[in-house]
C-alpha cells in the first residue's frame, strides 16, 4: 500500500511540474491533496490492524469434542456444552441412542451427553452420560439376532466389504494401494476376505490412525447398516472383549472379529 501511495505522489508531483508550467493548478491545492493521501494511507493501515486483531480469536486452535463448542471467556477459548441445537423437523436426520431413546440430531444428544458429564441441572438421566448414536432415524425395534444368525453373519459381512470396496474402486474412489488389494482378491480367491479386511480396517482406522478402532470410528460403519443388518451390533459387542469402546488391531485379525 505505501508503495502504491508513493507512485501516486511522485505522479501527481509530476503532473504539478508540469502544470506550473503550463499555467495550471496551484501547488498549494496540489501539496493538500498529497497529505490528504498519506493520511488516508494511514487510516487504512490502522483500520486493517484493527481488522485483523478482530479476527484473531483465542478459539480458532482449539478444538472441542462433540457436543461442546468453543467460547471466548477473558481472553481466553473455552470449550462449554454447545448452547442452543437448531430444530429439526426431518425424522430422517433424528438419531437413536444406544438407550434406544430418539433425540432430533446428533447435536442434541452431544449436547444431552455434555450436559450429564458436566454434572448440569439440565442432565435428564445419568446414563446419557454414556450415550453414542447407535443409527440414524428414530428408534424402531429391531430384529433379534438368533443363535444362526449369528453364525451366518461373518459370512455376510465378508460378502458386503468385499462388495462395497469392488464397488469403490470400479468408480475410482479407493486409493491405488487399496485398488490392487482389490485386483489381488479378484484374481485370488483365497485373498477376497482378507484384503476387503484390511481395506475396511484402515479406511475406518483414521482419527487417529493407531492400530485401533475406537466406537466413534466404528460409527461410520454402523451407523448406516445398524437398521438394516439385525446381528451388526451385538457381532461388533463381541470384538471389545474388554469393553474398553476399543477394536484393537490384535483382536481385529482374529477369525471371529472382521476377517471372519
Amino acid at each position: 500500500m505505501r508503495r502504491c501511495v508513493v507512485l501516486v505522489c511522485l505522479a501527481i508531483i509530476t503532473g504539478a511540474s508540469s502544470s506550473q508550467h503550463n499555467g495550471g493548478e496551484n501547488p498549494n491545492t496540489i501539496e493538500e491533496d498529497i497529505f490528504k493521501i498519506l493520511q488516508d494511507d494511514e487510516d487504512y493501515e490502522e483500520m486493517k490492524e484493527v481488522e485483523e486483531e478482530a479476527e484473531e480469536s483465542p478459539c480458532d486452535s482449539i478444538h472441542c469434542p462433540a457436543g461442546k463448542e468453543c467460547v471466548e471467556e477473558e481472553g481466553e477459548g473455552a470449550c462449554v456444552c454447545v448452547r442452543d441445537c437448531p430444530e429439526e423437523y426431518d425424522t430422517r436426520r433424528h438419531v437413536c441412542s444406544n438407550h434406544n431413546q430418539t433425540f432430533q440430531s446428533d447435536c442434541s444428544l452431544y449436547q444431552a451427553r455434555c450436559w450429564c458429564e458436566e454434572g448440569e441441572g439440565r442432565c435428564g438421566q445419568e446414563r446419557i452420560r454414556h450415550a453414542h448414536i447407535e443409527y440414524y432415524g428414530e428408534c424402531r425395534q429391531i430384529q433379534e439376532c438368533s443363535e444362526d444368525d449369528m453364525a451366518d453373519f461373518p459370512r455376510r459381512m465378508r460378502e458386503w466389504m468385499f462388495n462395497v470396496m469392488k464397488e469403490l474402486a470400479e468408480r475410482d474412489e479407493i486409493s491405488p494401494h487399496y485398488k490392487q488389494l482389490e485386483k489381488e482378491a479378484e484374481s485370488d480367491q483365497s485373498r477376497r476376505w482378507s484384503n476387503a479386511a484390511v481395506w475396511q480396517w484402515c479406511d475406518l482406522d483414521k482419527h487417529p490412525r493407531d492400530n485401533a478402532i475406537s466406537r466413534h470410528e466404528l460409527f461410520l460403519l454402523k451407523a448406516p447398516l445398524h437398521s438394516l443388518e439385525h446381528c451388526l451390533a451385538p457381532f461388533l459387542d463381541t470384538c471389545d472383549g474388554d469393553t474398553d469402546h476399543m477394536v484393537t488391531l490384535e483382536v481385529g485379525t482374529r477369525p471371529t472379529c472382521i476377517q471372519g
